[in-house]
């Protein structure tokens, strides 16, 4: 036994796995890695040669970016003049013209408290402070008669301003409601669980459209005499069910991957229902629901086009309605690319900050 030890011991240590870096390298593990690789590698870099010069050419070389609609009809090129041209009725839809700076510190003010928020040292009880004291400023803003400001109604609202409230409205209006029908449904209470279950699969078995229809049309209809409730609030309502149907399904699943050991050993050192579910089971189920989550989160904010059909200029309906003018309909492709860019923009910064917030939370749990 001595001599097995000796010679274990006596066996050079071997040098630790060499670790190549560089384009080099990521060139071969990722493009030319195997003959299917290398065969797609090919075909994508040919397609790319054949179209990317062309569409460069078309979209910046000969490109028209001012000026006005005539000056694009003699250019080969796309005429991002209209854009140039018909920015504030995009951006800002029916909002009064001489107002627009209102709406445009509104907009500054949500995008930057999201920026501000994405960073977790600045997670507490202060942040949701702010948010509801810059959510006032911003509806006084957006609303105005106060401080000298001229009032707006809702029915002038439009453009980024009207989506990005809709979609924040949705988001955090429908998430906690989200977490409240998905435990609903889990229930042991009868009634609790038939109107969980009815609100979720009612909604989830409908369209959008129908859920604005009826949160537009039908609602008021239900109200006593002489009460209204706003159309800007009403389809606001309708987003709000219809994002909370689809979430409380995801955060139902995340609650049933949790093991039911988790519950038995809550309740074994007496731990309350609401404090098992608040401190234990729901930070758990969130945290593995975070992809699918993310992604009807961007649904939603691409949802948002939709309120368009009741009668409220989103952005995407802004931009509808400024090709109507007939010396700019032809360029309509440009407008819309515009719109596609914008939404990306937001997508792909959504879809970013949940994958680094993902890898965060899931440190030491892969094994």
């Amino acid at each position: 036994m001595t001599d097995a030890v000796t010679s274990t011991l006596s066996v050079p240590r071997r040098p630790a796995p060499h670790h190549a870096t560089g384009p080099l390298h990521w060139m071969h593990f990722h493009l030319f890695n195997g003959t299917h690789n290398i065969v797609l590698t090919l075909l994508i870099g040919w397609a790319l040669i054949m179209v990317v010069p062309d569409v460069l050419t078309w979209a910046v070389l000969d490109a028209v970016w001012s000026g006005p609609g005539s000056a694009c009809r003699s250019a080969s090129g796309a005429c991002w003049a209209i854009v140039a041209e018909k920015y504030r009725l995009i951006l800002f839809g029916t909002y009064p013209f001489e107002e627009h700076w209102r709406a445009t510190i509104a907009m500054v003010i949500i995008i930057a408290l999201t920026i501000f928020s994405a960073f977790e040292r600045f997670w507490s009880y202060r942040l949701f402070a702010t948010w509801i004291v810059a959510l006032g400023i911003v509806l006084t803003l957006m609303f105005g008669g106060v401080f000298g400001l001229v009032p707006v109604g809702t029915y002038q609202w439009g453009g980024l301003p009207l989506t990005l409230l809709i979609f924040f409205g949705a988001v955090v209006g429908g998430l906690p409601a989200a977490v409240l029908l998905a435990l609903g449904r889990r229930s042991e209470l009868p009634v609790i669980k038939a109107l969980c279950v009815g609100t979720i699969e009612i909604v989830r078995g409908v369209p959008l459209i129908t859920v604005l229809f009826m949160a537009s049309l039908m609602l008021p209809l239900f109200m006593p005499e002489g009460v209204t409730i706003d159309k800007l609030l009403r389809a606001q309502l309708g987003m709000i069910v219809f994002f909370a149907a689809y979430a409380a399904e995801i955060v139902r699943g995340g609650l049933q991957a949790i093991p039911y050991g988790q519950t038995e050993a809550a309740n074994a050192i007496g731990l309350t229902y609401w404090q098992r579910t608040r401190r234990i089971i729901l930070p758990q189920a969130l945290r593995i629901v975070i992809p699918p989550l993310v992604n009807d989160i961007i649904r939603a904010f691409k949802n948002t086009t939709f309120v368009s059909i009741v009668g409220l200029f989103d952005v995407l309906g802004a931009t509808s309605a400024a090709i109507q003018d007939p010396e700019w309909i032809r360029y309509a492709p440009e407008a819309y690319l515009f719109i596609f860019a914008l939404y990306f923009v937001f997508c792909f910064s959504m879809s970013k900050y949940s994958e680094s917030v993902e890898r965060k939370l899931s440190t030491g749990r892969n094994f």
